[in-house]
């Protein structure tokens, strides 16, 4: 299995592929399902609209958040179509990475042209317990 990092530029060039052809200011509907069809055709292994559960003192809450792609059982990815990426964004996203125990996760914005200025890459490191 590749580094997560390896799949972080094959997932970005994917991002680039999809709004290439796709341009900019559709929704996020259409991008993701145009991501889902451009990593199936590079044979990137992913999940789509993934569950994440959450607990509460040890209580659980069920699914509280959905992470639009895990690819390749390393990252995740979560697509927007906004003007401009808001701290609520990467919020949701970075809660999204700590639910799904991953380390790496992307956060692209399909709305910026290019699309790799629209890339935010997100690290969660595991809580490491006293």
């Amino acid at each position: 299995m590749k580094p997560a990092d390896d799949f972080s530029h094959e997932i970005i060039g994917a991002a680039v592929e999809v709004q290439r052809v796709l341009g900019t200011g559709l929704p996020e509907a259409a991008y993701a399902a145009a991501l889902a069809i451009e990593l199936g055709e590079r044979e990137i292994g992913f999940t789509q609209d993934v569950s994440l559960s959450a607990e509460y003192k040890g209580k659980p809450l069920g699914a509280v958040q959905r992470a639009d792609f895990i690819v390749e059982h390393a990252v995740l990815v979560q697509v927007k179509a906004a003007d401009s990426t808001s701290e609520q964004h990467r919020a949701e996203a970075l809660a999204a990475l700590r639910l799904s125990g991953l380390s790496l996760g992307l956060l692209i914005n399909f709305n910026v042209f290019p699309v790799v200025k629209g890339v935010h890459r997100l690290m969660h490191k595991a809580r490491v317990e006293a």
